[in-house]
């Protein structure tokens, strides 16, 4: 599996203990109103708010949360301070490239979190544009392969417009250019197959292999990143060993 999808897995198992806590309802709120906010408050014509409101369905945000979200994004109410988007970067564990995606009302907070994380875990924060420039955005769908023919779904995919089809393990995934991806699961859903994961992420162009130790150390470390309230999401070109993922998940 991609080091991608590692990470990414691994989040969405965290996910169930996040929302226990509350902690993923106000992350999946500050999407909704940050898209509203540059996008208007039309999910039909405003896909980033389509995608924010339907992962927010897809963890079972409560309807009243994702309505309250799109108004206070679109001006209707104002209960809070205003959000602004940033974007930190560096280099964690073995030199692999980090990318922060953070939502916040108020940066000074922000930006002094992120660096004490980095120094506390022996990384170091870098300059804007020292990293970002190894990622670019596509919309990524995992489908389990037990129960369909992998031939079959790739042609679906590209046919509809994905880009790249990668088989590994018991997974394949399906790679789009972020403007073909509601195009592509929507081809996928009107063939019966059932998705594991759909979103538009920021996808390495390189990984960087790491030992079993610097893994776990990047894996501790990205995880204090992605408690951080106000960061949003968190990418990485780290490519985990599978006996650090074991270790690490037990």
């Amino acid at each position: 599996m991609s080091g991608h999808s590692k990470w990414s897995t691994i989040k969405r198992q965290k996910g169930a203990t996040d929302a226990k806590r509350g902690q993923l309802f106000t992350k999946l709120a500050k999407e909704i109103i940050i898209a509203a906010k540059q996008g208007g408050s039309d999910p039909d014509i405003n896909f980033r708010l389509r995608l924010a409101v339907q992962r927010g369905r897809d963890n079972n945000m409560p309807l009243e949360n994702i309505e309250r979200a799109i108004k206070r994004g679109s001006g209707e109410s104002d209960d809070g301070a205003a959000l602004i988007e940033s974007m930190y970067e560096g280099y964690g564990p073995g030199g692999t490239a980090i990318l922060i995606q953070a939502l916040t009302d108020n940066k000074n907070r922000t930006v002094a979190e992120v660096r004490n994380a980095f120094v506390r875990n022996g990384s170091n924060m870098g300059e804007a544009g020292c990293v970002s420039w190894i990622f670019e955005s596509k919309g990524v769908i995992s489908v389990h392969s037990d129960n369909v023919d992998s031939e079959e779904l790739a042609l679906i995919a590209i046919d509809a417009g994905a880009d790249d089809v990668k088989v590994e393990d018991n997974t394949v995934e399906i790679y789009t250019a972020p403007e073909d991806f509601e195009s592509v699961q929507k081809a996928l859903e009107e063939n019966n197959v059932k998705v594991d994961s759909a979103e538009v992420t920021m996808v390495p162009k390189n990984l960087v292999a790491l030992d079993e130790q610097k893994a776990i150390s990047t894996l501790k470390f990205l995880e204090k990143l992605e408690d951080l309230d106000d960061v949003q999401h968190v990418y990485t070109n780290a490519d985990f060993p599978d006996e650090a993922l074991a270790n690490y998940q037990s």
